[in-house]
């Protein structure tokens, strides 16, 4: 079970206004900057990152419904802040981690602490592009 509703609505509302900005700087996470599917209006979420070969995989602990996943899925892609850099990534695909997903052993024993075991994987768009062509 991922982590309450509640939890992520309080988390909008005010810590990630305060946090938002410090954490995108750190090591292991970044920014998703999206545009909401209805409104037409840009957001920019925080979120806990880490790489897997040449993806990027976003945690997903409030599970696969919040909207900013909705809006990364419906658009195709976005973009992502990690450490002062701005990526462009698309080919986003949710999906389930079976135990055997690389990634930090902090961040594994994290989730499965509290159910998270869903993750948003995310190509960076030159590197989709040569696997493409």
């Amino acid at each position: 079970m991922p982590v309450p509703r509640g939890v992520a609505r309080f988390n909008r509302r005010v810590a990630n206004r305060f946090v938002g900005p410090v954490l995108s700087r750190m090591p292991g996470f970044g920014r998703i900057h999206h545009r909401g599917r209805k409104s037409g209006r840009l957001y920019s979420t925080p979120v806990k990152l880490f790489r897997r070969g040449q993806d990027i995989v976003v945690t997903l602990p409030y599970g696969p419904g919040s909207d900013w996943v909705k809006n990364v899925l419906a658009a195709g892609g976005c973009e992502i802040t990690t450490r002062g850099h701005r990526i462009y990534v698309d080919n986003p695909v949710v999906f389930t981690d079976d135990g055997r997903t690389e990634m930090p052993a902090l961040t594994r024993a994290i989730l499965s602490r509290v159910g998270a075991t869903e993750f948003l994987a995310l190509t960076p768009a030159s590197a989709s592009v040569r696997t493409k062509g």
